[in-house]
């Protein structure tokens, strides 16, 4: 199959300044590095705060972007996928090894079509949120008081409930939630107008995890998400769509590092 790449030359990316934040294991024993890419709305701090550290204490290297426009990367108010896809691909081209790309909620659809022009060791979609007129009726039906407004152009909006399971002192949650800002409007267009990302380069093996309480992607997203890559989801009940905030943080970690060593 013959893939048009001509927007990639006619209309360039522009740079940005990239917030990358790292985690090294101890002795390098050539296991493969891991990229992590947040949701809208989140930053590189998402996995930072939990995630990272633990993956280097397993031996792995653990890296999270912040996508243009989030955490502390560079403005860019009418980024869409393709801007954010260029990100995650060009720092996976800077680490040392073939990367393992591993995407959380919207981040799960920027590594879909990153997929398509990096060739990755695996992929992990956590939580994803994949898009399409789907992904639209569901928003409306869990979140109908964040979803009309920004249906009319104001930003998307979402409860500390809708992403922190129940075990979550509230507190902890609003100090999380507060962080969670979105910002570009065209990117919010994109889950529903995009186009299916194209196939991955090369046949990575792909894992999707998430809960069946999570009150952003139901069951069936979940499942739906996993039989495009051939494979089933891997539960994890009673958590939120933060899974890696949670208080059982180090459980969907542990299992996707699992796999990996497994892979």
């Amino acid at each position: 199959m013959r893939i048009d790449r001509s927007a990639d030359w006619a209309a360039p990316i522009p740079p940005v300044r990239r917030e990358v934040l790292s985690a090294t294991p101890e002795t390098d024993d050539g296991r493969p590095p891991l990229l992590f890419v947040p949701g809208y709305g989140h930053g590189a701090w998402l996995f930072a705060e939990h995630w990272l550290e633990h993956a280097a204490g397993r031996g792995f290297g653990a890296h999270a972007l912040s996508l243009r426009g989030h955490g502390r990367s560079g403005d860019a108010p009418g980024a869409g996928l393709r801007a954010y896809a260029h990100d995650v691909v060009q720092v996976a081209a800077s680490l040392p090894r073939q990367a393992v790309l591993i995407g959380h909620g919207a981040g799960a659809l920027v590594v879909a079509h990153a997929l398509a022009r990096y060739s990755a060791r695996a992929a992990v979609l956590v939580a994803p949120v994949l898009g399409g007129w789907g992904t639209l009726g569901e928003a409306l039906r869990r979140n109908p008081g964040g979803t009309l407004p920004a249906l009319a152009g104001a930003r998307l909006r979402v409860s500390r409930r809708q992403l922190f399971g129940r075990e979550l002192p509230d507190d902890v949650a609003r100090e999380y939630a507060s962080r969670v800002r979105f910002t570009s409007r065209r990117a919010q267009y994109q889950l529903i107008t995009h186009r299916a990302p194209e196939p991955p380069a090369g046949t990575p093996p792909v894992l999707v995890i998430g809960s069946q309480h999570d009150a952003i992607v139901s069951p069936a997203a979940l499942n739906r998400a996993a039989q495009r890559f051939g494979s089933t989801p891997l539960l994890f009940p009673g958590m939120g769509h933060d899974l890696m905030l949670d208080t059982r943080w180090r459980e969907p970690i542990d299992a996707i590092l699992d796999w990996l060593e497994k892979n």
